[in-house]
């Protein structure tokens, strides 16, 4: 009889930490899709508004060292390293230091954007991407 109330509890806190994170699953999936669709309005408003996009460099764990890429886009941000590339994506243009990269210049994949740039850093150091790309699209061309 305990046997079966054990059993039976623990198959339920299964289900609900399961459903817990399907529902997380989703949040994340909506927030992703809100944020695509507010990258891709920026690319076109940055058409239009004639921004030039421009070469993007990436910047070594190391903070010292800038790679070429073969990617053309705008930085988000005075450091460089949110970026959105003409087709709309959306880059972390941040990785790992060394000769090859030096040599022949770094590819970093695409990433998922989100709402809240920079969440989980340092006090101070995030932003919601909105602002981000108002910021940004208010800026023009005089963008460091």
């Amino acid at each position: 009889m305990v046997e079966d109330a054990a059993g039976g509890w623990a198959e339920q806190r299964r289900r609900a930490v399961a459903a817990h994170a399907a529902a997380d699953q989703r949040r994340r999936a909506a927030e992703t899709d809100e944020a695509r669709q507010l990258v891709a309005a920026f690319v076109r408003e940055a058409q239009e508004r004639g921004l030039r996009p421009t070469r993007l460099t990436a910047l070594a764990y190391n903070g010292r060292t800038r790679y070429r890429t073969a990617l053309t886009g705008w930085y988000l941000d005075h450091s460089r390293i949110y970026a959105i590339g003409v087709a709309g994506d959306f880059y972390l243009l941040t990785v790992p230091a060394g000769l090859r990269a030096r040599l022949t210049g770094v590819s970093p994949p695409p990433q998922p954007p989100k709402l809240i740039i920079g969440e989980g850093g340092p006090d101070g150091h995030s932003i919601p991407l909105p602002t981000l790309l108002r910021q940004r699209l208010d800026a023009g061309d005089n963008w460091p």
